[in-house]
């Protein structure tokens, strides 16, 4: 487990980021999610833009057209600073995971690090009546509609920028449904499945 990197991608309510924060916890390592967005921001030499204008470049993707768009053709169909930063952030991701073990949050990044060994990648998800609950209780009284919207997005710039499905089990590693039971207990389970299967 010394050298393994964990991604992990979450439904919206279903607990993926207080799960993320416990294995961080638990194994000592980094947590990474939104300041990669400022880091690879910093790169491009747009650090004076707030977080809202940074996230507002990210969700200007559009739908995926019926086939996937090849990788060069990007620019071609997106705003040129939109595709820059995603560029810019894969490569943020890629030269944090060679520092060392680490949790990347979001970010698409068990796509941008899927040709490396050492890469656990999990699927957060859970039932509308937990994630509903949660959202009334833990996000501000979001309505499952709200949460489902903010997934939409997720799921079109996943899905433009990979070719794959966001949330597709194939995808990942292990999927993990969170509506049953206690995050620090789930955070135990995973750990200890990642030993057996990472060594």
């Amino acid at each position: 487990m010394e050298n393994t990197i964990i991604t992990i991608s979450r439904q919206y309510g279903a607990g993926g980021r207080e799960l993320a924060g416990i294995l961080a916890r638990k194994l000592g390592i980094k947590l990474y999610d939104r300041q990669i967005v400022h880091i690879a921001a910093a790169k491009m030499g747009l650090d004076d833009l707030r977080e809202e204008e940074l996230l507002e470049m990210e969700n200007q993707v559009k739908p995926l057209a019926l086939n996937f768009i090849p990788f060069h053709s990007f620019g071609t169909h997106m705003g040129s600073s939109s595709q820059e930063m995603f560029l810019s952030e894969s490569a943020v991701i890629r030269k944090i995971a060679k520092d060392g073990p680490c949790i990347f949050l979001g970010r698409s990044a068990d796509y941008v690090l899927r040709k490396m060994d050492n890469v656990f990648s999990v699927f957060v998800c859970a039932d509308d009546a937990f994630r509903e609950k949660r959202g009334c209780e833990v996000y501000d009284g979001k309505s499952l509609k709200e949460l489902d919207a903010e997934d939409a997005k997720r799921a079109r710039y996943y899905n433009y920028y990979t070719g794959r499905t966001w949330g597709d089990g194939e995808n990942y590693d292990l999927v993990v449904n969170t509506s049953s039971g206690e995050l620090e207990k789930m955070a135990e389970a995973l750990i200890a499945y990642m030993r057996v299967i990472k060594g």
